[in-house]
């Protein structure tokens, strides 16, 4: 089989079936792919996730496709390992997590063509941990899993105050700044800013619909500002087209369509020029409203709803104290021992 393949689009593709499709040179599919992308778009998952799922089953195809006489029943632990070895001798080099999903990915594609684990083979390296189901859903179980890489701890770096400052002082419309605003004060990714839908904001109430990972959604609070700005936007900026979208471009020829990921990207891209304040891209905007989430005292079960997050985990990566918290909680700790009356009569 030929390595030239891609991944493909298909605008006008059926209700169940997936629109990204990989195919050779001569546009034939790849069944044992596509199959496995129909099942996960038939499961509801995002076009995203869809998407990376395509991808990554992609990168590992080209290099699996070059093993001659080698059938997707005789795949194995020590083929994965393999696969690795040419992951990281490759340019540009993956980052760890982007190897070990690729991973993940091409164990559920075996697992929902055979229903089984993947075998272990000579040389692999095994473990054993909770999963779930061979779809990645259901209720939890016991499987032998393979080789991962170390991955580096995260470390959520927010925007300063001064940064904030100098990068929001830099836009001149509402629908740009009302865009900051739902990811500075609501902590919205770019997708989820994007999708807004004019139906899901309910001005009057305070409050908004969104629609995040998994296509799972959550109700969150308007600030007074947000709300005032949104309603400027509507009012005065915002194109009179029939668009269920929120926020729309304002200039050139296409005005009155909806903003695209390309299009917020460069955006933040302009902005950061013009104010010289280099972190400041959509997704840092979302760790600088977690983290001062955390700060602030909320919960870490409201901080998980507010973000959207399907695990405590992500979450906990916002609670990082600096040491001047360490020492104010300290301190406060301290005083709070002193108010304790003394066993010992003077």
């Amino acid at each position: 089989m030929t390595t030239n393949l891609h991944l493909v689009y298909r605008v006008s593709s059926p209700a169940g079936i997936s629109p990204y499709r990989i195919v050779d040179h001569q546009d034939r599919e790849i069944h044992w792919i596509n199959d496995f992308l129909d099942a996960q778009h038939l499961r509801c998952l995002s076009s995203r996730s869809v998407r990376s799922y395509g991808y990554d089953l992609l990168n590992f195809a080209k290099w699996w496709c070059q093993r001659k006489s080698m059938q997707m029943s005789r795949l194995n632990e020590s083929h994965l390992l393999d696969y690795v070895r040419h992951q990281l001798e490759s340019l540009p080099k993956p980052t760890p997590q982007t190897v070990n999903h690729r991973l993940t990915v091409v164990r559920c594609l075996y697992r929902f063509h055979f229903g089984r684990e993947l075998p272990r083979g000579r040389g692999s390296v095994q473990s054993i941990h909770k999963t779930r189901s061979p779809f990645g859903y259901g209720r939890h179980g016991h499987m032998v899993g393979g080789l991962r890489l170390r991955q580096p701890r995260r470390a959520v770096v927010p925007l300063s105050s001064e940064e904030i400052s100098q990068f929001w002082s830099s836009f001149r419309t509402y629908r740009d700044l009302s865009i900051t605003a739902l990811m500075l004060f609501n902590g919205l990714r770019s997708c989820e800013v994007i999708g807004l839908r004019l139906e899901e904001l309910r001005l009057s109430e305070g409050q908004f619909r969104v629609r995040g990972k998994g296509n799972k959604e959550r109700v969150l609070p308007l600030s007074d500002d947000t709300i005032q700005t949104l309603e400027c936007y509507l009012a005065i900026e915002r194109p009179q087209v029939d668009s269920p979208y929120v926020f729309l471009c304002l200039k050139g020829l296409q005005r009155g369509r909806p903003i695209t990921p390309a299009g917020l990207r460069s955006l933040f891209r302009h902005h950061r020029r013009l104010t010289n304040v280099p972190l400041a891209n959509p997704h840092r905007w979302r760790h600088t409203f977690g983290t001062t989430m955390a700060r602030s005292g909320v919960s870490l079960p409201a901080l998980m709803q507010l973000m959207g997050h399907s695990h405590i985990h992500t979450t906990m990566l916002y609670v990082r104290l600096s040491p001047e918290d360490v020492w104010r909680e300290y301190q406060q700790a301290i005083r709070n021992i002193r108010r304790l009356p003394s066993p010992i009569e003077p």
